[in-house]
């Protein structure tokens, strides 16, 4: 007897169908069909509303087993109730109700995992944004509050080399504290979360916003694990120097929010000042990052003292790039067309790193997926639609739960680290029928509906039992399309708008799509791929010398970030000063990371004694500048205050030339207890002219850094390279 129906018996579930009902969707890695999903020789199955079975086996050996079954463990009887043929969808919504109660923790925060005890500032942020905001008010809430610190501002959760401003994605929390209060209409929150807001996002742009691009530094948001998503060669401080897409989207997003804030304050003075500052941000997108050839943003800018592209595609960022407004109407629909899609849906970015295993890299994370879902709703990519929503159901019915990530190659948990009941995932499988099916969107004044239903889920559905404010919404919907036809509510017909006003009582609400074809856009369906790896390169004279890649067509020499020759030599003449670089290209035309960049530019250097540098600490340092120009200014310096991988002890401090402030010069981690290893900080360009000037470096209340009370290095030297 198999297995399944074997099970199935034991626990007196219906035996599973023969006939394979209509298939939702089907990609050449799984078909869901019915209330079935099939993968290969596996399959998962909802015997009822309140169960999943799955067969599914693991890759042999790995550290993590898998759930076989999910059965309903708590009460979700308070929270909306979808009603809806399609068994399945209704069986891995009602999963995620049920490991959203297991996700509050007794304080009434929202737990980030199984495996991930605590509350992390971009984790329940983007889970909030999804659903958790109407969802868990309260617990959101809660969870915000938790992530400021005693000085006021956002939290940046420890990271990459000391976290804030290596990490410096922080402002999403803005993002999140706005959308509890258009769920809430607190105006106690509003007054609470509007001084964080403000504070923080002032502090940052002080810290980290391009002075050239007008684009923010730091690491990519939520991708954290270093060598993940960068060249090996990049250290914590070139993280820094990058600066991304992602980030930069949310923080367009975040100055825009706190724009509306100081509005709803009658504070028009910073309303306007954070209008133009998201503005700012998002002309710079466009400007630095879009790439016409691909139809998509460049993930990110990166390098030293001159800035190249990374032209990989980057999914949460196209997505929020999106949803948030910051791509024209034109490029956003281009882009749901052109983001390659693997088989088992999208990648966290494209194309993979081939020496690096996968955990960010060669990896699907659902919650990113239901972004993408959302974004292609918008756009109205019906196929885009369907595929991202797929990508989301396959895992949770053959897992059994809302895991964290999983291979992109082949669909296996078998990552680095991977977690069950996952906050942001479970969040992201609400929001795909609250958001898009049923098409609820909170506005300042009130609850929007533009339901998004593809005709393979064109099934009539309802939600019974949706709360907003001092309503109790009863939804049906009928028919497919990206139009209503009709929108009643207690069987009056009106606009697909609910005044916050008049949210009060019982209100049923019956809407009725047109059951129009949705106009058809194309699907970038690609296999996975890899990019060639990282050559390694180096002087030898005046000669730059990389060594040869196996399988590879030609490289790209590049000097001071633009490209200058293209030849399948393996040394390149480096004679004239300048910053060498060189790109492996691949037969197929993709190409790797940039090698560690190689001056050959003359540098000024002064010494000194390498005595601890503290937040007393001022330190005047005369230099004699041979010529006029721009110059690279940097710090010789060694921080043993915490790892490279995490803790909160980054050392930052503001550079000036002549007393006029320059910027500010990061020096995170290297290692713990480790003083002996010295690095370069980032650098500043600072215009000077021929002879004396002096060098002023300090701290500034801006550069409190997210411990407060450890913030110091030692510095060794001072180097000047004109540019």
């Amino acid at each position: 007897m198999n297995p399944i129906i074997m099970m199935m018996a034991l626990m007196g579930a219906s035996p599973m169908p023969t006939a394979l009902p209509e298939t939702v969707v089907s990609t050449g890695a799984y078909v869901w069909h019915g209330d079935t999903v099939s993968q290969g020789p596996f399959k998962a199955y909802a015997p009822s509303e309140f169960e999943i079975v799955s067969d599914y086996s693991a890759q042999p050996g790995y550290y993590m087993g898998i759930d076989k079954v999910w059965k309903l463990k708590n009460d979700i009887s308070s929270y909306p109730k979808l009603t809806t043929p399609n068994r399945l969808h209704q069986a891995v919504y009602n999963m995620g109700l049920d490991e959203m109660v297991n996700a509050v923790e007794p304080d009434t925060t929202l737990r980030t995992g199984k495996e991930w005890a605590g509350v992390w500032t971009r984790d329940v942020s983007y889970s909030i944004l999804l659903s958790m905001a109407y969802m868990q008010p309260e617990a959101s809430m809660i969870s915000l509050m938790k992530k400021v610190d005693p000085l006021g501002r956002v939290i940046q959760d420890t990271g990459s080399g000391g976290a804030w401003p290596v990490s410096t994605d922080r402002e999403i929390w803005c993002v999140a504290a706005w959308e509890v209060y258009k769920v809430t209409g607190s105006k106690q929150w509003l007054e609470f979360i509007y001084p964080v807001m403000k504070r923080s996002l002032e502090t940052d742009a002080k810290s980290f916003y391009g002075t050239e691009t007008g684009l923010v530094k730091g690491e990519t948001s939520f991708i954290d694990w270093r060598e993940q998503s960068h060249p090996k060669w990049m250290q914590c401080v070139d993280i820094y120097n990058s600066e991304t897409l992602s980030t930069s989207v949310v923080h367009a997003r975040a100055w825009r929010v706190l724009a509306e804030a100081a509005r709803e304050l009658g504070h028009k003075d910073v309303a306007r000042e954070a209008n133009a500052m998201a503005d700012t941000i998002s002309d710079a997108i466009n400007q630095y990052l879009w790439l016409d050839d691909a139809g998509y943003y460049a993930m990110y800018l990166y390098g030293r003292d001159n800035l190249i592209t990374n032209p990989r595609a980057e999914t949460l960022g196209e997505s929020l790039a999106i949803l948030w407004d910051v791509a024209t109407p034109d490029r956003a629909r281009t882009i749901t067309e052109k983001n390659p899609t693997t088989p088992y849906g999208v990648a966290i970015f494209y194309p993979q790193i081939s020496d690096m295993p996968s955990y960010h890299n060669n990896a699907l994370w659902p919650w990113v997926a239901s972004y993408w879902a959302m974004a292609n709703a918008k756009v109205g990519n019906e196929q885009g639609v369907i595929e991202a929503i797929g990508s989301v159901v396959r895992p949770a019915a053959l897992f059994a739960t809302n895991k964290e990530n999983f291979r992109l190659d082949n669909g296996d948990i078998a990552t680095e680290l991977n977690s069950s009941n996952m906050l942001w995932c479970l969040a992201g499988n609400i929001a795909l029928t609250h958001r898009i099916l049923f098409g609820i969107e909170y506005m300042n004044d009130g609850l929007a509906f533009h339901p998004f239903v593809p005709e393979a889920l064109g099934q009539p559905r309802s939600l019974e039992g949706f709360r907003y404010r001092d309503a109790v919404l009863n939804i049906s919907i009928s028919g497919y399309g990206s139009k209503i036809k009709s929108f009643k509510v207690n069987g009056k017909e009106q606009d697909p708008f609910i005044p916050a006003k008049k949210a009060k009582g019982e209100l049923n609400v019956v809407i009725e799509m047109d059951d129009q074809p949705i106009e058809p856009l194309l699907v970038n369906r690609r296999p996975n791929a890899s990019s060639p790896i990282t050559p390694i390169a180096w002087l030898e004279g005046e000669q730059l010398v990389w060594n040869p890649i196996e399988y590879i067509d030609h490289y790209v020499v590049v000097k001071d970030g633009k490209r200058v020759a293209e030849t399948r030599s393996t040394t390149w003449d480096a004679s004239e000063p300048g910053e060498y670089q060189v790109i492996g290209v691949a037969g197929d035309g993709i190409e790797g990371f940039a090698s560690e960049p190689r001056s050959t530019r003359p540098a000024v250097i002064v010494e000194l004694t390498g005595a601890d540098n503290d937040k007393t600490s001022v330190l005047e340092v005369p230099v004699n500048v041979p010529a006029d120009g721009d110059y690279c200014v940097s710090l010789l310096y060694a921080n043993g205050n915490g790892p490279v991988n995490t803790e909160n002890k980054c050392a930052i401090r503001t550079l000036s030339a002549d007393g006029e402030r320059a910027g500010i010069l990061v020096l995170p981690h290297r290692g713990k207890d480790n003083w002996d290893d010295r690095g370069w900080s980032n650098s500043v360009m600072v215009p000077l002219t021929a002879g004396q000037h002096t060098l002023t470096i300090d701290f500034r209340p801006e550069n409190e850094n997210m411990n407060i009370h450890t913030n110091h290095a030692r510095i060794y030297g001072v180097k000047l390279v004109r540019k």
